[in-house]
């Protein structure tokens, strides 16, 4: 059957159960817009800006352990969807990215919308393909799907010829994938995983380090098996919230710079840490140099660029969680609680996460306390990036993998609104909330329309300062509180821009308020924005300054 290209993606993606497909059209996807107007397996959703296609298939990806999938056209469509496609990068979340080109025969000739996107984003995806041969298009998008899904997920991109997506030619859908030199190992080196039990044997003050690659892997169940098989207490990064329950007695919380106390003693205190899926990000490590000094270290991951990239590791096992520690389950010894387990209990005791209450001022972690009881901790939480997102992590208390997703590695101020889009259309029966800040908000704000149009539920909790919260909080401690452009003093209302789209607006002045509203914004079917408006010159505690060891926090200014 001859189809033009336009129609071969169309049915190639309904070939890899794609039923959700986030973008804006332009010139150069007509054609393949056109394929889409009758088709029934495929939704569309028209977001305002591509930016905000990418980081709402992000949120898809993260949020249902799907490839999420996005498309937008050539020239500026095209590098309008490159901040999303570097954030799924940094967190390994499988994207597939779809852009519009001119005509084969125009490339390099500076066109109209013209744009080398993949030079552009060579450096930002797994793999960039341009597509010169309608015949070549059913197998490029089939590679790219493994590509993106397979090891270590990741966003591949497809640009597309105006020509390519025209032309006519029979459809055949290939069954599998070769790709030469591409071939992910999931099974652990045996001899390495016995290494790694005979390490946990001898070792006197154990610690795991799980980060999102436990998630990605599908390895949570297996992680809780071994730490409570050998009692070894469990910090689970930023990306590895929710890996791990955060209410287990094993839990140590979040390690690094805003982490808690209890978990950076921990790991410097260790005699064998055991990083799995987690890739030593200097805001965990802090002072590179001082880390875990005492530490035998083992390092579990799918990708084996990134065991000894920023951390020395003593046992590397190369493999994917799920089928490692199943292997290490297996064949580890029972070990019950120590002295280490005890020390562990009177430090979690003694330094728990604590803010300043008060009766006249909204305090951020006050208000994400409540989100939490309100939804009984059952909903997905999505954040921006700054102070907001620390609260979140902190305040928050995450029982089940993918309800936490947030830009770790890129920090994208921006994502967690288009994000939270693409978790509720992922999974629909679930209480989507997004922790904003009332800076990054603003950066995607235009996406208010998008939740009207496909009425979808989502609440959004902005915490509004007035200010660029994280980088004064930073001037405030450490450049003598030069506040140089953070002031947001020329902020819009919030609920007046929220019903200005149909959307419901709450401004909440009060901690008396703080609860109501939440449960208010929750027997709302629609979306919601609620405006806290918390105290302006709160800060994110403890804090690892820069440059220090992660156990010289600071809990307040000096």
């Amino acid at each position: 059957m001859e189809l033009t290209g336009a129609e071969i993606l169309i049915e190639c993606l309904k070939k890899e159960g794609v039923n959700t497909l986030f973008g804006i059209p332009g010139g150069a996807v007509i054609a393949i817009f056109d394929a889409l107007y009758d088709e029934k397996q495929i939704r569309f959703i028209l977001t305002r800006h591509e930016q905000a296609a990418a980081h709402a298939a992000d949120g898809y990806a993260r949020a249902s352990g799907r490839v999420g999938v996005c498309i937008a056209t050539s020239g500026p469509g095209a590098t309008n969807l490159v901040t999303g496609i570097a954030t799924a990068h940094m967190d390994s979340v499988p994207i597939v990215a779809f852009t519009g080109q001119v005509g084969t025969a125009m490339i390099g000739s500076d066109a109209f919308q013209e744009a080398d996107i993949i030079g552009i984003t060579r450096p930002i995806t797994k793999h960039s393909y341009l597509v010169k041969d309608t015949s070549e298009l059913a197998r490029t998008v089939k590679e790219a799907f493994y590509i993106a899904s397979t090891g270590r997920p990741g966003p591949v991109l497809i640009d597309l010829p105006t020509d390519v997506t025209k032309a006519k030619v029979e459809f055949v859908y290939p069954q599998k994938v070769n790709i030469r030199g591409y071939r992910p190992k999931y099974e652990g080196h045996p001899q390495q995983i016995k290494r790694v039990a005979q390490a946990i044997r001898e070792a006197k003050r154990p610690v795991i380090c799980a980060g999102g690659g436990v998630i990605s892997s599908g390895a949570t169940k297996e992680l809780r098996e071994l730490a409570e098989k050998t009692n070894i207490p469990v910090t689970t990064t930023l990306m590895g919230l929710g890996a791990f329950r955060s209410d287990h007695p094993l839990s140590l919380g979040m390690p690094g710079m805003h982490g808690t106390r209890y978990a950076n003693n921990a790991i410097m205190e260790s005699d064998l840490l055991i990083a799995i899926g987690a890739r030593f990000d200097d805001r965990v490590t802090g002072k590179l140099d001082a880390f875990a000094p005492s530490a035998q270290i083992v390092h579990i991951d799918i990708d084996p660029t990134a065991i000894s990239k920023n951390v020395a590791v003593d046992i590397p096992v190369v493999g994917d969680a799920k089928q490692v520690l199943k292997e290490l389950n297996r064949i580890v010894d029972p070990k019950g609680q120590s002295e280490w387990n005890e020390k562990i209990k009177q430090w979690k005791k003694q330094d728990t996460l604590s803010y300043e209450a008060s009766s006249t001022v909204i305090k951020p972690q006050y208000v994400i306390e409540q989100i939490y009881e309100v939804t009984k901790g059952k909903a997905i939480v999505t954040t921006e990036v700054g102070q907001n997102q620390m609260w979140a992590a902190q305040f928050y208390k995450y029982s089940r993998p993918r309800t936490f997703i947030s830009s770790g590695g890129l920090g994208t101020m921006g994502y967690g609104f288009p994000a939270a889009i693409g978790a509720q259309i992922a999974r629909p029966e679930d209480t989507v909330f997004d922790i904003a800040g009332d800076g990054s908000f603003q950066m995607n704000i235009q996406e208010l329309a998008t939740v009207v149009q496909y009425q979808l539920p989502v609440k959004v909790a902005i915490m509004n300062n007035r200010y660029l919260g994280m980088v004064r909080q930073w001037q405030e401690l450490f450049f003598n509180k030069r506040y140089s452009a953070t002031s947001l003093e020329v902020a819009p209302d919030f609920v007046k821009v929220a019903e200005a789209y149909g959307v419901k607006g709450i401004r909440v002045t009060h901690p008396k308020d703080v609860r109501d509203s939440i449960q208010e914004a929750l027997a709302t079917e629609g979306p919601v924005v609620l405006d806290f408006h918390i105290a302006p010159e709160e800060k994110v505690f403890p804090m690892v300054p820069a440059g220090k060891a992660i156990n010289e926090m600071i809990e307040r200014m000096a």
